[in-house]
């Protein structure tokens, strides 16, 4: 106790000291500051797969559609859509949509966009690690000046939801910088362009008067109200916090929950919450000893009390999750049975399984996910499953669970996946389909396999849902993974700042937020 006393007030001070070191409400008028957690890797929007480093380009660049506040798809660069037959849909762009050059969007523009997303080697001689966003799309046809018409090569009923995961680009700037260049300049069509990028320090955009407006479905419809924006990088929590309390930034991303009450108690400041869309959860590998016997996966799953976690470490801003979707997901199976903590049960289940005495294992974490492995470890050993905790890089970790065709490398790994599009496709696909791309079980069921496939081409939304509600409810009973919660997104904000509300999504829209 007398430890965790010492560790909280260190946080304290050195949040203070940095709130007493950076300057006191240093943003000028009509400038807005947003503290971020992490810089873009690129800023061509066809060449990463990071959520983080499509907020920060979302902001320069538009897409044909994108989400409301209540996740629906609606029109942005697009007048309108329609699906022809199940392999084919046509999008009508708005008259009068240009480039931060000038240079108007036409339908070769749009053509130009998703031929390189799509194509081998269309990057500079690489391929697009987002083409797996956009399906099957095998050909892109130019109808008009303003219209195109998607080919898919097999029904894909969930290509609207995808399409707001893309931005468009200028053909003739692309051509003219190529991939080395737009990585690091930006000409979009959203409501900013870009002034600086100083990389690990700041992205700076300055507001593009002759923005066509953007979706005519979220108002007010026009130029952007602030002059100015920018993302400011700041990784590390309590910087970030005491940056926000000190009137530096107006915006801040992932406010940790042991910092909400500092935040609420601040006259100057609030804290504002959205249903995030990240499942978090604890991946076992199937493949070996001893997670191979599904009584000892069991018996991880009663003895972490996961209420208990969300309410003491996650401030109670999270919803318990029995299967791999968020309760907000298309198809998601609300009718799941739960593993309640339940140590004596789980000492049974380790019994059972040839472990009287326990056994020992190890648990691997990113440095972020630290504490919560450190909980759940604690819980773990008090029934008999002796955790060890290891902190590794992202990136080590990810090669590591998630190589494909490879066997995993470890025993446990607490990690989380993002469905941004709230289709189970993103999710449920890459994380249970056999041999997939972010299987970190090494979790094979042909059952799962078939329904999945059945349900990403089926047309039928009704049989559609009904197929992935099946398939949560063999992996709730083959227990791959321990599925843990759906987390808030937290954000603390300045209450100079109006007309921003956050999205499930993850994404920071500053198209209509102003700062007295």
């Amino acid at each position: 106790m007398k430890k965790q006393k010492v560790i909280l007030f260190t946080t304290a001070v050195l949040a203070v000291s940095v709130a007493i070191t950076m300057p006191m409400g240093t943003a000028q008028a009509g400038e807005l500051r947003v503290g971020y957690t992490e810089d873009a890797l690129t800023l061509d929007p066809a060449n990463h797969r990071a959520r983080t480093t499509q907020t920060i380009i979302r902001n320069m660049y538009d897409g044909l559609v994108t989400r409301d506040p209540n996740m629906k798809v609606v029109p942005q660069a697009a007048e309108s859509w329609k699906a022809i037959d199940p392999t084919t849909y046509e999008v009508t762009l708005q008259n009068g949509i240009t480039f931060h050059d000038g240079s108007p969007m036409t339908s070769e523009d749009v053509k130009y966009t998703f031929d390189r997303l799509t194509r081998d080697g269309a990057i500079g001689g690489q391929t697009s690690p987002r083409k797996s966003l956009v399906g099957p799309v095998k050909e892109v046809q130019i109808v008009d000046g303003r219209t195109v018409r998607f080919i898919l090569s097999s029904p894909w009923p969930q290509f609207m939801a995808f399409l707001t995961l893309h931005e468009v680009v200028s053909k003739k700037f692309t051509e003219k910088v190529g991939a080395d260049g737009m990585s690091k300049s930006v000409m979009g069509s959203g409501p900013y362009k870009l002034a600086k990028w100083r990389k690990g320090e700041s992205v700076i955009m300055e507001r593009f008067d002759g923005y066509y407006g953007g979706s005519q479905d979220l108002k007010p419809v026009g130029k952007a109200c602030s002059e100015t924006v920018i993302f400011k990088i700041i990784p590390e929590n309590a910087s970030r916090v005491a940056a926000l309390l000190a009137g530096d930034v107006h915006i801040i991303n992932d406010l940790p929950p042991h910092s909400v009450k500092q935040v609420e108690n601040n006259a100057n400041t609030r804290v504002m919450t959205v249903n995030g869309t990240r499942s978090t959860f604890m991946a076992l590998n199937t493949q070996k000893k001893p997670f191979n016997d599904i009584r000892v996966r069991r018996a991880v799953a009663y003895a972490i009390n996961r209420q208990l976690i969300v309410d003491k470490i996650l401030g109670g801003k999270a919803t318990l999750i029995n299967g791999i979707l968020g309760p907000d997901a298309f198809g998601k199976n609300k009718n799941l049975p739960a593993y309640e903590f339940d140590i004596a049960k789980s000492k049974v289940l380790l019994a059972e399984a040839g472990y009287p005495n326990g056994l020992d294992v190890t648990l691997d974490v990113t440095g972020k996910d630290k504490d919560i492995g450190q909980a759940i470890a604690s819980l773990m050993t008090k029934a008999g499953i002796r955790t060890k905790v290891v902190v590794g890089e992202s990136s080590q970790l990810t090669a590591r669970f998630r190589t494909k065709g490879k066997p995993i490398d470890g025993q446990m790994y607490l990690t989380s996946w993002g469905n941004g599009s709230l289709d189970p496709v993103g999710i449920f696909v890459p994380t249970h389909r056999t041999n997939d791309r972010g299987n970190s079980s090494g979790y094979s069921n042909s059952t799962v396999d078939k329904l999945l496939d059945a349900a990403n081409t089926e047309t039928d939304q009704a049989k559609r849902a009904g197929l992935y509600s099946q398939a949560e409810a063999i992996v709730n009973k083959d227990l791959p993974k321990v599925y843990l919660w759906v987390a808030q997104d937290l954000y603390g904000v300045s209450n100079r700042l109006s007309g921003w509300q956050p999205s499930s999504d993850g994404r920071i829209n500053l198209h209509d937020a102003c700062v007295k």
